[in-house]
């Protein structure tokens, strides 16, 4: 009962705060305390230049759909393309006064607008956002900043992988410009690497490392959103899974429950791999026409709500019904994985205290126990990843692993993964299982954020032998006379 109630408020709040458009995005406040604090990490007499994310070309004149860079987010709410936005240490003088930020946008231009969607414009970002000095980015070029007077200009390096839209003041002219005014060496010049130059490609990755790692209560509630929300579209997946479905059937229900709870994205590329296919970690083809009865199904699917991303995993029964090879393999990866989740408090480290001493151990042990390894000393590539990370806007979030802090949200998933072919017995090959969950760290040890989609293997087969709303989803058959 608490479980469906709970699924109904979250379906209510979202659905009541977008009659018209969504009033729970991060707040102008939010993002302004987020600039402050980049200012108060950085060193005296330095500047911090963040760029917006590029416009990437899928084929032809189709681009992909656009996202935001995440830091550039993060510091402005500002969620369109071809900007630049510069955080200054100290107060800069200015002809309409003193200012330590500046951003500057793309302009508002009708014709545009019609075909790629509406612009804040300059009106817009002073007035949603909070900035007081917003220009147009085709200002930038002959905008009067020497950057040779700050001791510091950070800022991250380039991949030069921008493409020139020959529409003045685009992301490519913003980064031709900041390269000349901050004398950013050309192709062969190696005076970058001197102590004599002030550009500075490493400390503001430390700086959003820093703040990003630690989640803010606005955060943790975008956080709970997107984990609540694929952790329902896993529990109806559950219910809905029949034999003969394809694999990217079952990545469609997931995805359509996230879009139905307002989910904007998927935070990732979504991997369904049933058997064998679920031995291949990032597994995104989604491509077997039909799943079988007598394998399991690895379903690793995360919604972006947002901005903020989940990362859960489910691996069960095609057929609703662990087999006993099937079972005794699950059932190791819950033990590692439990034994883990419940010793993550502030100050352990993950990959020592969580990985190596408790997960590893213990599936090591247990796969030693089936015969699978000879020892439990083995080397083996059958968990051949780590065993968590941070999440956030990123799906692998920026943030610190030395050891773990309140306020951290991350990631626990053991997995074991058998491919056909392996030096074992051959009733253990095709069998695929990892177990993802979301946890944040708390002031004395974790909350279990994605309790909603069953882990335990029997609470699992219980959940799958209830029926479905899309069973009486059925569709005409194509390419029949």
């Amino acid at each position: 009962m608490k479980k469906l109630l709970t699924l109904f408020l979250i379906g209510l709040s979202i659905r009541v705060s977008a009659q018209n458009e969504p009033d729970d995005f991060l707040t102008k406040e939010f993002h302004n305390e987020r600039r402050a604090l980049v200012r108060e990490k950085m060193p005296d007499n330095s500047v911090a230049v963040f760029f917006a994310n590029p416009v990437r070309n899928r084929a032809n004149d189709v681009d992909y759909i656009y996202h935001q860079d995440p830091n550039f987010y993060y510091l402005t709410g500002y969620k369109e393309p071809h900007a630049v936005l510069m955080i200054f240490k100290e107060e800069q003088e200015g002809p309409d006064g003193n200012f330590n930020e500046i951003i500057f946008i793309q302009p508002r231009n009708a014709m545009a607008e019609m075909w790629t969607g509406r612009r804040m414009g300059i009106t817009g970002v002073k007035e949603k956002l909070a900035f007081n000095q917003v220009f147009n980015n085709t200002e930038f070029e002959a905008y009067n900043i020497d950057f040779s007077a700050f001791d510091k200009v950070l800022f991250y390096d380039f991949f030069n992988d921008v493409r020139d839209t020959r529409a003045e003041g685009d992301l490519y002219d913003l980064i031709t410009s900041f390269k000349q005014k901050a004398g950013y060496p050309t192709e062969g010049d190696l005076t970058i690497e001197s102590a004599a130059n002030n550009l500075d490609m490493e400390t503001l990755d430390q700086i959003m490392r820093d703040l990003r790692g630690i989640k803010t209560e606005d955060e943790i509630e975008l956080l709970r959103k997107a984990v609540d929300i694929s952790c329902i579209a896993q529990a109806e997946v559950m219910k809905a899974l029949k034999p003969g479905m394809s694999e990217r059937e079952v990545q469609g229900i997931h995805e359509f429950i996230f879009k139905k709870y307002q989910a904007e994205y998927e935070g990732y590329p979504s991997i369904v791999g049933e058997g064998n296919n679920g031995c291949i970690l990032h597994y995104i083809e989604n491509y077997k026409p039909e799943i079988s009865s007598d394998k399991m199904i690895l379903m690793d699917l995360g919604a972006e709500y947002h901005g903020y991303t989940a990362d859960v995993t489910r691996t069960i029964p095609v057929d609703g019904e662990f087999s006993e090879e099937e079972k005794a393999i699950y059932d190791l990866v819950y033990k590692a994985q439990d034994a883990a989740i419940k010793a993550a408090k502030p100050g352990v480290n993950i990959g020592r205290d969580l990985d190596a001493a408790i997960a590893r151990r213990i599936i090591n042990e247990g796969l030693a126990e089936l015969g699978i390894i000879d020892s439990a000393g083995q080397r083996h590539l059958y968990y051949p990843h780590g065993l968590g990370h941070h999440i956030g806007l990123d799906v692998h979030d920026k943030g610190n692993y030395e050891y773990l802090e309140a306020g951290m949200a991350i990631t626990i998933e053991p997995g074991i993964y058998i491919p056909e072919g392996a030096k074992c017995d051959e009733k253990w090959w095709g069998i695929a299982v990892r177990i993802e969950d979301c946890i944040l760290i708390t002031e004395d040890g974790y909350e279990l954020l994605s309790d909603l989609a069953p882990r335990k293997s029997d609470e699992i087969e219980k959940l799958m032998k209830e029926p479905s709303p899309l069973d009486a989803f059925v569709l005409p058959e194509i390419g029949k006379d």
